[in-house]
């Protein structure tokens, strides 16, 4: 390359830096624009959140009210208290409504979470016939309102022998769950390349073999996802276990609700303080199974 040549590049190089280096400049000077949007969207944030929030120093009252008292508003040590989480951890009917809540969202999970995936294989695949009739099948559940999927759930239960059982409870917990499986499972489909399976296939792989050793991995972000929206919609359920449940199949939202009908007590809120917590903890958890999967397909 002559002088000439290399002092042209020494040029362009320059020049590009230059406008990069302006452009980044620019970049973190935010239009007015942008900004009115945050502080529109950090308003809309603050509305929906703050009257959730509230719930929380509230759960920590030293006297049976559900509102601030004057020693709260002053910070007064005295009228803050653990008093509530004591009760719920002490009382056995939160702990067998808590013992219920797991063991019957995990079941339903675990079972919402086969079917799901499951479904959603079947659905990605080319050759199945009717495939937007069977989508729009199994996602029913979620556009159905509750109240008529519970009447008609607890009619067939109980024909079948079911109703105000453990098993028709995680049955239908599974049906309601099923739906975010084949959601987040078939939008993770949607990028998966089939090249591989064909490939895994023409090597005398087994359909097995290919689901656990390439399909499932590559997946696992989605189905994971799927599987924590499935056990949040099962441990949140309350209209289905208000028809089907006994007296032996209380979740903790049924407890809630039976208490904030007979015995208004702020131990609800200590319970409501750590559904708050969980579900921001899911929410995290789903979001960095989305960055991570973003990141994988990068």
């Amino acid at each position: 390359m002559t002088r000439a040549g290399r002092a042209a590049g020494l040029v362009r190089t320059a020049f590009v830096r230059g406008g990069a280096a302006a452009g980044g400049g620019l970049a973190r000077r935010p239009p007015a624009g942008a900004l009115l949007q945050g502080a529109f969207c950090a308003l809309v944030f603050a509305f929906l959140v703050a009257p959730i929030l509230v719930i929380i120093p509230l759960s920590f009252n030293a006297e049976p009210y559900f509102t601030f008292t004057e020693g709260m508003l002053r910070l007064d040590p005295e009228a803050w208290s653990l008093r509530w989480y004591r009760q719920i951890v002490d009382d056995d009917t939160w702990a067998l409504a808590l013992a219920n809540s797991l063991f019957i969202g995990i079941a339903a999970t675990a079972l919402a979470t086969g079917l799901g995936t499951l479904a959603a294989l079947g659905l990605a695949s080319p050759a199945m016939p009717l495939r937007r009739a069977a989508m729009g099948l199994l996602i029913s559940p979620m556009v159905t309102p509750l109240i008529i999927a519970a009447a008609g759930m607890f009619f067939f239960y109980s024909t079948v022998g079911l109703a105000q059982s453990h098993l028709g409870l995680i049955l239908a917990h599974a049906a309601l769950g099923t739906p975010f499986v084949v959601i987040t499972v078939t939008a993770t489909l949607s990028t998966f390349d089939v090249n591989l399976t064909r490939a895994a296939a023409s090597l005398g792989a087994s359909p097995l073999l290919v689901f656990r050793r390439i399909q499932l991995p590559l997946i696992a972000p989605g189905v994971v996802s799927g599987a924590l929206f499935a056990f949040a919609t099962s441990f949140d359920e309350v209209v289905v276990v208000l028809f089907m449940a006994g007296t032996n199949q209380r979740t903790i939202p049924r407890q809630m609700w039976t208490g904030v009908r007979e015995q208004i007590s702020p131990a609800i809120l200590a319970v409501a303080t750590f559904l708050i917590v969980f579900a921001v903890v899911l929410l995290a958890t789903v979001a960095w199974l989305r960055a991570r999967a973003g990141g994988e397909r990068r």
